[in-house]
């Protein structure tokens, strides 16, 4: 799609860093109306508001970023508070999933804090209520969650309706959170049916989860979106979409390193949550396909284990490394790497963006944490 000559090209660093600040502006301006409504009901409402504005606080801000080129890849002004309140709604929609995650995980941290239910849970405790901790903190984790969600399809609305695609905007909006329900779904069921499956069925149902639940909601959408609400064509769209999924696959596969291996300094999370939570990840089909039958009867005894020590996610580890399965799936986040990077060199867009999205490819990359 051609970019009309007045819209101001940018590869400027500092001007993405100003609308990463702008997005954390707005989501305090709208969650504070939000924290008004809940007080108009009861006081006691407001710590439903109050959980998610310290959930959003802070962040690296990537699905708002990728709708933020996304837009201006199909033409959209940088500045233009449309794609702004889009990409609010994108961080509201990661924080909904975020807080819902965390009770499917029993996650008791999250970004190094007491996760959503922890923290409604210590607040019952504190307060001497009645009845079990644990179930208060669950439920209005949820509701909490649902809330979240809410507000995010409330502030898309807002700005599809003043796109030129209502519609396709709200299409896309709503496949993204029916995959991301879907894909949460098939996640635990892969944690509880019986283990032993034949590798490349766990290899392939791994990667199911892995796009549905994550990689599409966290790359794939974001950009798409962005470009639909700029008025991108179906064939910026099919561009973007080479570029973005293997980027989003990249993405979650890095995660499920970070699951298993990842600094708990950087994390926000304990070593080996994942094993701990019986996640069937890649890591884990590899394994299947690479260990002795011994080795894969260690690895399946540790999954889902609340109680694994640190000394026996440390032997998982070892196996998992030394029996090649991190090498497999490291080089596999190479390989998307490199496939995204080159479906972005001819794609039709706004070269400044096209710069944008290269940076940020190689941030994800590259990413630690």
């Amino acid at each position: 799609m051609p970019v009309p000559p007045s819209v101001p090209q940018t590869t400027d660093v500092d001007h993405e860093s100003a609308f990463v600040q702008a997005v954390g502006v707005r989501m305090v301006e709208l969650l504070d109306g939000y924290r008004g409504r809940a007080a108009a009901i009861s006081d006691s409402a407001i710590p439903l508001v109050e959980s998610i504005s310290g959930l959003v606080r802070g962040g690296k801000r990537m699905r708002a970023v990728l709708s933020w080129w996304g837009w201006q890849g199909a033409g959209g002004h940088p500045d233009d508070p449309l794609i702004l309140d889009a990409a609010v709604a994108l961080e509201l929609f990661q924080a909904a999933a975020l807080i819902h995650d965390d009770i499917l995980d029993r996650s008791d941290t999250r970004r190094g804090a007491p996760s959503i239910h922890r923290a409604f849970e210590a607040r019952h405790q504190q307060a001497g209520w009645r009845q079990d901790p644990g179930h208060f903190g669950m439920s209005a984790a949820i509701l909490t969650g649902d809330l979240c969600l809410s507000l995010s399809e409330e502030v898309f609305a807002s700005a599809a309706d003043a796109s030129t695609n209502p519609a396709g905007a709200r299409g896309l909006f709503n496949e993204m959170r029916f995959e991301v329900m879907a894909g949460q779904y098939l996640d635990i069921l892969d944690e509880v049916e019986v283990p032993g499956q034949d590798p490349a069925e766990a290899l392939q149902r791994a990667r199911t989860v892995l796009r549905f639940k994550s990689a599409r909601y966290s790359v794939v959408h974001p950009l798409g979106l962005g470009g639909i609400l700029s008025g991108a064509d179906g064939d910026l769209l099919e561009h973007y979409g080479r570029f973005s999924a293997p980027l989003g696959e990249a993405f979650q596969l890095q995660d499920d390193l970070l699951g298993v291996f990842g600094d708990p300094a950087l994390t926000g999370k304990p070593a080996g949550d994942d094993l701990r939570e019986g996640k069937r990840t890649e890591l884990v089909a590899h394994a299947l396909d690479l260990l002795t039958p011994s080795q894969v009867a260690e690895v399946e005894a540790a999954l889902g284990d609340p109680e694994l020590t640190p000394e026996a996610v440390f032997r998982i580890q070892t196996l998992l490394e030394t029996g090649g399965a991190r090498a497999r799936v490291e080089s596999e986040v190479l390989d998307l790497g490199d496939a995204s990077l080159a479906a972005l060199v001819n794609a039709p867009m706004d070269p400044g963006a096209k710069v944008g999205l290269e940076r940020l490819a190689r941030q994800i990359l590259g990413r630690k944490h």
